[in-house]
């Protein structure tokens, strides 16, 4: 005869409750001893029925058992303790160095802003000053790629591809060249030459 699956939840008629209880209890505690004997384990069970009954089994000792189990249990919170402990230490510690460095950020935030340099040596003062120029030279440099995207964008609405401007700065070049060649190789002179005698 094949038992069908049971429903994992409290039997409601308090009979076939108590039949249940008692069953299970049996096969429960013969499971207990069971594991106790063929894997030579140190076991204890604790039963509590409805109305209060004691029902237990133990391998040993109860009491002793018990007080191992409430050493394993000390020994695990203490652990974990320990770890909470190190944990919110650590948080700590990184707090403080976090605030600290914040601060100096701030502060070379403000020296650079020109506040409070009444109080820096000749030494800060210069690293001051090669920041600001560094800072300087990178905005120059970005401001000129800025342009530069610009004018391209503009040459490029405009119709004119980049190696047209560049051939026509040649010819002006060159015109510009023959123009001051020919001023200088022309004489011109208007009536008879000069001949002193």
């Amino acid at each position: 005869m094949v038992r069908g699956k049971i429903q994992m939840k409290r039997i409601e008629n308090e009979s076939s409750r108590q039949v249940t209880f008692s069953k299970r209890r049996n096969g429960l505690l013969k499971k207990a001893y069971e594991l106790s004997v063929l894997c030579d384990a140190e076991v204890a069970l604790i039963i509590f029925s409805q109305k209060g009954r004691l029902f237990q089994f133990s391998s040993s000792n109860m009491e002793n058992t018990i007080e191992k189990y409430l050493e394993h249990a000390k020994e695990k919170e203490t652990t974990t303790n320990n770890t909470e402990v190190r944990h919110v230490q650590h948080l700590k510690n990184e707090e403080a160095f976090m605030t600290k460095k914040i601060e100096l950020l701030e502060s070379s935030k403000r020296k650079l802003l020109g506040q409070g340099l009444g109080t820096c040596s000749v030494e800060e003062l210069q690293d001051i000053d090669s920041q600001l120029e560094k800072s300087l030279k990178n905005i120059r440099a970005r401001k000129a790629e800025l342009y530069k995207e610009d004018i391209e964008k503009l040459k490029a609405k405009c119709g004119i591809k980049p190696n047209q401007t560049q051939e026509k700065q040649k010819e002006n070049a060159s015109c510009s060249q023959s123009t001051v060649s020919l001023d200088v190789a022309t004489d011109l002179f208007i009536g008879l030459p000069f001949n002193p005698q």
